[in-house]
């Protein structure tokens, strides 16, 4: 079987009716995920369901956002957004504590310390990020991959600049995780948002924390799930969270969950070595176009190409029908698993 047969088997489950390259910002729902949501909500709709959702779709979920990020489920939190994690990770700081961050980095990664008020934040470019982290550094909160321009960080040498000065690390691996083949066991803490390359409704997300940085996160947001026993604990105090991550669990979107099992499914069996080939390959074809058209795009490996001072095309692009988006005086184009080809040449031919 050639690295592409799982990427050609997978294409069915998909339709869309323009050329979509716009996977940064959401991904296209599978057909199997999208036969998962309408299911249960008719089952909601005539009284079927008891509780609206199945704790069975969440578990199945963790377990497939597990075998992407290559950790084991109990190192896995379910929730419904980055943010809220990262609001975690971050009231779990002490007073003055320093956070380094990449500048440029989405809001979601650094607002919830910044406007935290007693922190010391400092941010530095993006290729210079290990290099800035110093023994006073507390935490480096950084994306394996920026949603501006799709620059993929220096990740090995972070991991050696945080582990040298003693300061933890927190990766969002929303942009990443789908095309880049993640190690979250090696960070202290993971944060990635399932809605755009992990082909999940909105409403899911997911957090990562080894054993040993999991005893400073507090029960900021405990609630009858993170006894990790649902049904059972719907009444009263809990008497403590669950023993694994599933203690930082929210209680879920069962609509969003039911969806998001399928996806994750879907994703596992094409595999990361699949994925990042194909993406990074239509990338590469696209950047040698553009710079054959006189434009030149951010330089590197990955699935994302921006294009900056382009923003102006994307109105143009758009009526052609083809889906791309314009963040920070960017044109960015991303490739993910049901994009071929001709989608790159189509952006291509409208671009000259």
């Amino acid at each position: 079987m050639t690295i592409l047969a799982p990427i050609q088997a997978a294409a069915v489950e998909f339709a869309p009716e323009v050329t979509y390259l716009n996977t940064s910002s959401w991904g296209l729902l599978p057909r199997r995920t999208i036969a998962a949501v309408k299911a249960l909500a008719d089952e909601n709709a005539a009284g079927r369901r008891v509780g609206a959702g199945s704790f069975d779709a969440v578990e199945a979920a963790r377990r497939g956002f597990a075998r992407i990020a290559g950790v084991s489920p109990d190192r896995v939190a379910t929730g419904s957004s980055v943010t809220v994690h990262v609001g975690l990770i971050a009231a779990s700081l002490p007073p003055g504590a320093e956070v380094l961050c990449p500048e440029g980095e989405f809001s979601s990664v650094v607002s919830p310390f910044a406007l935290r008020g007693d922190l010391r934040v400092r941010y530095a470019p993006l290729d210079g990020l290990a290099g800035a982290v110093r023994p006073s550094t507390d935490l480096v909160a950084f994306s394996a991959v920026q949603s501006a321009d799709g620059r993929v960080a220096d990740l090995a040498a972070v991991r050696a600049a945080a582990a040298a000065h003693g300061a933890r690390t927190l990766l969002d691996g929303t942009q990443a995780a789908g095309w880049f083949p993640l190690e979250a066991g090696a960070y202290d803490y993971t944060v990635t948002g399932g809605f755009k390359f992990l082909l999940c409704p909105r409403g899911t997300s997911f957090l990562t924390v080894t054993e040993e940085a999991q005893d400073t996160l507090p029960p900021l947001f405990a609630g009858w799930v993170s006894a990790g026993a649902p049904w059972t604990s719907n009444y009263g105090p809990l008497e403590r969270l669950a023993p694994t991550a599933r203690g930082f669990d929210e209680p879920p979107a069962f609509l969003s969950y039911h969806g998001a099992e399928h996806s994750l499914e879907l994703l596992g069996d094409v595999g990361a070595d699949a994925l990042y080939a194909h993406a990074t390959g239509l990338a590469a074809r696209l950047r040698a176009g553009l710079a054959g058209l006189g434009h030149r795009s951010v330089p590197g490996e990955s699935a994302i190409v921006s294009v900056p001072g382009l923003q102006g095309r994307h109105g143009e692009l758009v009526e052609a029908g083809v889906a791309v988006s314009a963040p920070a005086g960017n044109l960015r184009i991303s490739c993910h698993l049901y994009n071929t080809e001709a989608d790159v040449d189509r952006v291509l031919d409208v671009l000259a």
